[in-house]
């Protein structure tokens, strides 16, 4: 929980003589068409994706949502036509889309060979879909943010992405919405709404601790607050309450933007030196760069236990 002292600060930060600073953030919303928790409808899936795109659209979000093009076959390796329908609406919605890999494989366990047939193989869909529209694939995510845990690693990838026209897409605001959108969605398909209904308040509560922490992570680092890039992932509960969300961002004075002008801010030109098996937030690496210790991060919201519990 971020204490009183650095509220008041943020606050006190957050403002000039001139009104409010100006803030950005992109929504990233990986693991597309959508994590459906083993739900196979296509009812599922198109109310979901549905949802999701118009409370995006409600709020003025310019979203990009990263893909795994494996979702989008059966195990005869035929395309699911109503899959590859779940991404044009994200086209046509305005949305951005990204490259997530094709089975959302492990960086730190998979052999840089396959890693990179994963990319290429991952991407024919979503850049068949794109040109249709005049735009192209550019983006990539890192599945669970795994990046390299050996600079060697890291730079054979990094060098591997720059040769095939992808630029990385960090992540800024990192979280656990992954873990709350299960025990969500398993209490929903009990018909435990009241369960449910806790679940999704808790999940706004942490995310704008978790919020609040990352802005004072980057005064801490760079004096003032960056272009912030926010995780979350293609769920029922972000589906249902991603406006409830992006009200959080625009109570603390954020507006929504692409990613090609969240990575305009120069911060992202910083050096990462430090390396490992960690999944964690661009903040976090380039403070472990910097050489912050543990004490740094002690104020890092935790996830409730009964959420994890589930």
């Amino acid at each position: 929980m971020i204490s009183r002292i650095w509220l008041v600060l943020l606050l006190v930060l957050n403002f000039s003589a001139f009104g409010q600073i100006k803030k950005k953030v992109c929504f990233s919303i990986d693991d597309l068409p959508v994590v459906s928790y083993g739900e196979k409808s296509p009812e599922f899936h198109f109310d979901l994706t549905e949802k999701l795109l118009n409370n995006l659209s409600s709020k003025k979000v310019q979203a990009i949502g990263f893909v795994n093009e494996g979702k989008l076959f059966d195990k005869d390796e035929e395309l699911i036509s109503f899959q590859k329908e779940c991404l044009q609406k994200w086209i046509e919605a305005g949305m951005d889309l990204g490259n997530h890999t094709l089975n959302h494989k492990d960086y730190n366990t998979t052999a840089f060979e396959e890693y990179a047939e994963e990319i290429l193989i991952g991407e024919q869909v979503t850049k068949q879909l794109l040109s249709k529209k005049s735009k192209e694939l550019k983006y990539f995510r890192h599945p669970f943010l795994h990046t390299g845990y050996t600079k060697e690693l890291s730079d054979s990838l990094d060098s591997f992405l720059s040769k095939h026209g992808y630029i990385v897409s960090p992540v800024t605001i990192d979280n656990s919405d992954y873990l709350f959108a299960k025990a969500y969605h398993l209490s929903v398909k009990k018909g435990d709404n009241v369960m449910a209904k806790k679940i999704a308040k808790d999940y706004l509560v942490y995310m704008e601790e978790k919020l609040l922490y990352f802005e004072r992570q980057s005064f801490e680092l760079f004096n003032r607050n960056i272009n912030q890039i926010l995780l979350i992932h293609a769920s029922l509960l972000n589906a249902e309450y991603v406006d409830d969300l992006a009200d959080i961002y625009i109570k603390h004075g954020y507006t929504f933007v692409s990613m090609d002008e969240i990575l305009e801010d120069p911060v992202y030109k910083t050096p990462i030196t430090k390396f490992g098996k960690y999944g964690i937030s661009w903040i976090d690496r380039w403070a472990l760069s910097a050489g912050k210790k543990g004490d740094f991060f002690k104020d890092d919201p935790i996830t409730p236990q009964y959420i994890e519990n589930f």
